[in-house]
């Protein structure tokens, strides 16, 4: 996964996580990546700095939320888990499943599970329609 930081056209200032580069761009491309503050679609990767240790000893970054932060992410593993309440487990069948469903060579329904971002890059190529649902450490536990 990589962050980015990102700005939109109204100057407000964001990070979001990523598979890759091209998954960024893909999302962007799709309308899928929009700012938190505005809504707006026009976004843009803002200068970063890179991350320097100053001392020798490593320390784990901390994320302090205020209760914006908490809702918002209260709000997001809620979605999340409705998804997945909602829709069938496909595993790592993702792509072939959500193609044949696409063409119509399986029943519509609900599905998630895991694709590669060259997997996922193919699918949009070919109009399939499907969104990223986060992952968050508590689902891998």
């Amino acid at each position: 996964m990589i962050r980015f930081s990102l700005i939109c056209e109204h100057e407000h200032e964001f990070e979001a996580w990523f598979r890759s580069n091209d998954d960024f761009d893909t999302q962007k491309k799709r309308g899928f990546v929009d700012c938190p503050a505005c809504g707006s679609h026009k976004i843009e990767k803002a200068l970063m700095a890179p991350a320097v240790s100053t001392s020798r000893k490593q320390e784990k970054m901390a994320l302090a939320m205020g209760e914006a932060q908490k809702q918002a992410l209260a709000q997001l593993k809620a979605l999340a888990d409705k998804v997945r309440e909602n829709a069938d487990y496909v595993g790592d069948k993702f792509a072939e499943e959500a193609r044949k469903i696409h063409f119509g060579e399986s029943d519509p329904r609900g599905i998630y599970g895991e694709a590669t971002p060259e997997e996922a890059q193919s699918l949009a190529e070919d109009g399939v329609e499907f969104i990223p649902i986060p992952s968050f450490p508590e689902d891998r536990n």
